[in-house]
């Protein structure tokens, strides 16, 4: 009974591999073509859930030895042979908006992060890459791609060529390579078209399609979302597609951390009612609503894009920052004009794919004065129809002190630092637990001063800029007299944490300051102002050794006539 409970097991753990790894196979004994969706379907089905009963051995029985029939297909004959494998969807996974062209057999990689994902078994392999107009566009201007295997980059480059053959590797014995190819830049300066996998093999199935993951992603924006100037050296550089690489986009770093799949459709320049204007006009050429049911532009792309094929747990939309140009001319008549707009987008988003949870976000770049807007077009989304899985939240403004991109444009430290926020956002509204990484675990927490025996006090918290201001008039007997707390802050059991704080003192010094459990009062970390009053500022990190609700504590009593004004607090997970 064991043996036979050890052979289950074994095949179960065989149909679940065929499964999930979405393999399209042809039988050696006859010309029948099986789909990644027949294969999911007979493993589905012969582990008991719902699924297509395929009889692939012909013993009319639909069971454990057809799987295995299927796997020998996958065994190593020892007799090698070249074979050139289509880049159709039976064969490779599609990332994002592609456009394949059977007449061709070439799959174009149209928008921003656009790929193709394979695994490809045999001694050595190559693919070709196609050019499309843009690789007659001036030298900064020519489309970015890049070819990775098994995680290591081996070609960065512009594509200026028709056509060229790019080796994937080459070895003395057979090995099973992992492969993205990946558009790297937008596709108003063209697409990258993928065909024709060689491969010197021993196996009938050299190439299959990598796994989907549990979570897939589409993004919504502008040129933020593209990574536009991502690796520009300045603000003053001007756009070079050199220097804009979709693979340090908040879009496609939050897609890695959650391990998801994504697809983006972004567009620099584009907007809801109106795209970038430099005079203030309407510009009502590059709006994203004209081509979000397409794959994309320019026009030997812009074909129906079958929503009901893609299903999207999550869709975030991050437009507003181009339409702002437009709107902040005339704020009391435009604001309305363009949460109207948001709201009617909302509306498509949500006809499109119906159980999505939408995530809407701006702030980026600035343009915060729209947010409002953004929240009332939220609202009007909900009333109308009454979904309620939306959540909107503003972005952090970009930090001058952490560089800028191209053209004022966002780099890659601030496209991490958004991918930590919007990460931890997709947790929560899927409900998953969120690790913290790089969040700012104290930016929502709140500020209070409370005072015991004969200390009397005033407070201020100053929303702009987030500085509280605490002025004592008696300091009562002590520094415990007058404690001002910064509550709200949840950490992680083993969570590994950087304090950064800014303050300066006025006739008070030494003060003593604590993070600790609220409710045990059990201290993590422990430290004091300088021995003079004036400026003084931390960078100093712990380890909480627990789960726990935790609060920050100075303790600013004991002195008459004192300042204490905290000018800047960050509780950042490091890891």
């Amino acid at each position: 009974m064991e043996g036979f409970f050890t052979m289950k097991k074994l095949l179960f753990a065989v149909a679940a591999a065929l499964s999930a790894a979405a393999i399209a196979v042809t039988t050696a004994s006859a010309a029948v073509r099986y789909t990644a969706d027949d294969l999911r379907g007979l493993g589905d089905h012969i582990v008991g859930k719902a699924g297509a009963a395929i009889d692939v051995d012909g013993d009319n029985v639909v069971d454990t030895f057809d799987l295995v029939a299927m796997r020998k297909m996958f065994d190593h004959t020892g007799v090698f042979s070249e074979q050139t494998v289509p880049v159709s969807e039976d064969n490779v996974k599609y990332t994002g908006r592609n456009y394949y062209d059977a007449d061709k057999d070439i799959a174009w990689l149209v928008l921003s992060g656009s790929a193709v994902d394979f695994i490809v078994n045999g001694r050595s392999a190559e693919i070709t890459i196609n050019g499309d107009s843009g690789i007659n566009n001036g030298k900064d201007q020519q489309p970015r791609y890049a070819v990775i295997v098994d995680g290591e980059v081996i070609l960065d480059e512009l594509l200026g060529e028709k056509q060229k053959t790019v080796k994937l590797f080459e070895d003395s014995e057979p090995r099973a390579a992992h492969v993205r190819v990946i558009h790297l830049t937008e596709s108003n300066n063209g697409a990258v078209g993928v065909s024709n996998i060689k491969v010197d093999t021993d196996i009938p199935i050299p190439v299959v399609p990598e796994a989907r993951n549990d979570i897939s992603i589409e993004f919504i924006g502008d040129s933020i979302t593209c990574a536009y100037g991502v690796e520009g050296k300045d603000q003053y550089e001007s756009f070079k597609t050199s220097t804009e690489n979709f693979m340090k986009s908040y879009a496609y770093l939050t897609a890695q951390k959650l391990g998801a799949d994504y697809s983006a459709v972004s567009y620099s320049g584009y907007g809801i009612v109106s795209g970038y204007s430099a005079s203030g006009e309407k510009q009502a050429s590059s709006l994203l609503p004209d081509y979000y049911d397409v794959i994309g532009r320019p026009d030997a792309y812009n074909k129906p894009w079958k929503h009901s094929e893609h299903k999207y747990d999550v869709i975030v939309v991050n437009l507003g920052t181009n339409d702002n140009t437009y709107v902040s001319k005339d704020p009391d008549t435009r604001s309305a004009e363009f949460a109207e707009g948001y709201a009617e987008f909302l509306g498509r988003i949500h006809e499109a794919h119906p159980e999505a949870y939408i995530i809407c976000t701006l702030g980026t770049m600035g343009c915060t004065e729209l947010y409002p807007s953004i929240e009332l077009a939220v609202q009007s989304f909900r009333t109308t129809t009454g979904y309620d899985r939306i959540m909107c939240y503003k972005s952090a403004t970009q930090d001058m002190s952490d560089g800028l991109g191209s053209d004022w444009h966002p780099n890659l430290t601030t496209q991490q630092k958004s991918a930590y926020v919007l990460a931890d956002k997709i947790c929560e509204a899927l409900g998953r637990s969120s690790d913290q990484q790089g969040l700012d675990v104290a930016a929502n927490a709140k500020y209070s001063t409370v005072t015991s025996d004969t200390a009397m006090m005033s407070d201020y918290l100053n929303e702009w800029d987030k500085s509280y201001h605490v002025t004592t008039v008696t300091g009562g007997s002590g520094r415990g007299s007058i404690q001002t707390a910064v509550t709200g802050i949840e950490l992680k059991k083993g969570g590994e944490y950087e304090l950064m704080l800014s303050l300066t003192t006025e006739n008070i010094a030494s003060i003593p300051f604590f993070v600790k459990n609220k409710k045990t009062g059990k201290v993590y970390y422990e430290g004091a102002t300088s021995e003079t009053s004036g400026s003084f500022s931390l960078e100093e990190g712990f380890t909480c050794p627990e789960d726990a609700e935790c609060e920050i504590v100075f303790m600013v009593g004991g002195a008459d006539s004192s300042r204490f004004t905290l000018s800047s607090l960050k509780l950042i997970r490091l890891a």
